[in-house]
């Protein structure tokens, strides 16, 4: 059985058991350009893909530096990185701009 490690971008902290099990869900949405909660502990989780860069992660103490990075980063290439909160949870889906 293989499993997947989530570290935070940041700090390379390692999500709770729970956390691990939500983030491991993101792993099969198929977002574009989308921020996801991640439950309990409140991961932040992007979905780049294409110009919006690779899958990030950060932890709760992390997450604002996540934001202001993508928005620095990829923030000229359109809307999404300037989605305010509140985010989807585990790719639901929800976006809305």
């Amino acid at each position: 059985m293989t499993s997947l490690v989530f570290r935070c971008q940041f700090c390379e902290r390692r999500p709770d058991p729970l956390t691990q099990l939500s983030l491991e869900k993101t792993v099969r949405q198929q977002e574009f350009g989308t921020y996801i909660d991640a439950m309990p502990e409140r991961w932040l989780v992007w979905h780049g893909r294409g110009p919006y860069g690779p899958t990030r992660y950060s932890c709760p103490e992390h997450r604002g530096d996540l934001v202001a990075y993508l928005r620095e980063h990829y923030g000229t290439l359109g809307a999404h990185p300037w989605k305010r909160p509140p985010y989807g949870s585990q790719g639901s889906g929800i976006d809305t701009l």
